[in-house]
């Protein structure tokens, strides 16, 4: 070891002594003033409409804020839309969404599965062990499917009968099998009971189904086999049927033996209390819960989804954090990508009021769902809320000015589709 003359000695004399100063200065005025001049940390799990919107919206907000995205896959493939790459009417690379739109807005985006929440210490830990601290959490997880329901539809089954309601690799599943099944094959779509996933869209499936069919497979139809006895904008949708494709769908409610109860998927025959059906393609929606992690992490309720406060967001269960989208109790709000996007603008806006020891505005909430018809006709449902009494309830619309036609409403649909993109992934 070399030999440390007297001018680096008195130098580094006098780093030291001023290191300790600045410790014992932190000391006296306790903890309050470093945290202060500290950045806020906001990590937000989960990187589709809901949790890409939260980060970007607050990022607008607050430039100060440090924000960190989580989410496993480097890609999200958007459920909007796929319906229409179901059938060609748009590529499936259209509908999948990069995030470097996040990036360039200075989100930073890890790439990781979360495992759990520390909420004493406030840190989130990923599966590779690495913890992650945070001052709001924001939980996104999205749904998980009630496998088993109905009996014998588990993910093995779901490679024969797709399911198609995560989009990507099933979509192309389910379209395959389209493209190859034999003209005068039956299709059929089940509906399940309870809250699911944007609710219209088994229904614009049909018909977007039936649209591709009376071209492509003219002697084929599709059967809607409904856990439920009746559906969303029910009239527009059957009259839009009978006009656009007389006889091409044929809808089955519960009180008809439109429950599956179980299926065979090798054979591809599904079992109600009025038989065995067998078909040419199964396309099986299951029923839905909150992901995993809301369950494992205690955000999940006894009756499966997470409550949370309607105007913060923040869960009723876990101290700051904040569940958003599909996970959620939102009153009256369905569970969509609009509505989900909305929330997350609503809970930005208490992130970054609560961390300014600011009141949290209440903003207006709204949802927007299109449904396509055909390639150039489409339907939509709007929805308006606020917090009242508590909860989240529904609010009238105003009355509009005129009805738009079917072929307006296919202009708007896809025009807020590059609207909700932009919106929430910088896009």
């Amino acid at each position: 070891m070399g030999m440390i003359d007297g001018a680096d000695a008195d130098l580094r004399f006098r780093q030291r002594r001023r290191l300790l100063q600045a410790v014992a200065l932190g000391i006296a005025a306790g903890t309050a003033p470093l945290r202060a001049a500290a950045r806020a940390r906001v990590v937000v799990v989960g990187g589709g409409f809901a949790g890409a919107a939260c980060a970007l919206a607050l990022r607008r907000l607050d430039d100060t804020i440090d924000i960190t995205l989580i989410d496993p896959e480097p890609t999200y493939v958007s459920c909007p839309m796929s319906n229409a790459a179901l059938v060609g009417w748009r590529s499936m690379g259209s509908i999948k969404v990069s995030r470097a739109g996040l990036v360039r807005a200075g989100i930073r985006i890890v790439g990781g599965r979360v495992v759990a929440i520390d909420a004493g210490t406030r840190n989130v830990r990923l599966a590779d062990g690495w913890p992650m601290p945070y001052d709001r959490l924001v939980v996104a997880p999205g749904i998980r499917f009630l496998w088993d329901t109905p009996h014998g539809y588990d993910e093995a089954a779901s490679l024969r009968m797709p399911h198609a309601w995560v989009a990507g690799a099933q979509t192309e599943l389910l379209a395959t099998q389209l493209r190859t099944m034999e003209d005068g094959g039956v299709v059929a779509i089940s509906v399940p009971a309870g809250l699911m996933r944007c609710p219209p869209a088994p229904f614009e499936r049909a018909g977007v189904i039936a649209a591709w069919l009376q071209k492509n497979k003219p002697r084929s139809k599709v059967l809607i086999f409904d856990a439920n006895n009746h559906f969303p904008q029910q009239e527009a949708f059957s009259s839009a049927w009978n006009e656009l494709y007389p006889g091409k769908v044929e809808w089955i409610p519960s009180t008809e033996g439109g429950t599956i109860e179980r299926v065979d998927a090798e054979k591809k025959i599904l079992f109600t209390s009025a038989g065995a059906h067998k078909l040419a393609v199964a396309n099986i929606i299951p029923a839905q819960a909150p992901a995993q992690l809301a369950v494992d992490t205690g955000l999940a309720s006894g009756h499966g989804w997470c409550p949370v406060d309607p105007v913060t967001f923040e869960s009723t269960l876990v101290r700051n954090v904040h569940v958003i989208g599909d996970a959620c109790i939102a009153g009256a709000m369905p569970k969509a990508a609009s509505a989900a996007q909305s929330q997350a603008r609503q809970c930005a806006h208490s992130i970054a009021a609560l961390l300014q020891g600011r009141e949290p505005p209440q903003l207006e909430l709204e949802s927007v769902c299109y449904s396509l018809l055909a390639p150039d006709r489409a339907l939509s449902i709007h929805g308006r809320f606020a917090v009242s009494a508590g909860e989240i309830r529904a609010q009238p619309l105003p009355s509009p000015t005129r009805t738009l036609s079917a072929t307006e409403e296919a202009v708007l649909a896809q025009q807020w589709f590059r609207q909700i993109l932009a919106d929430s992934f910088g896009s």
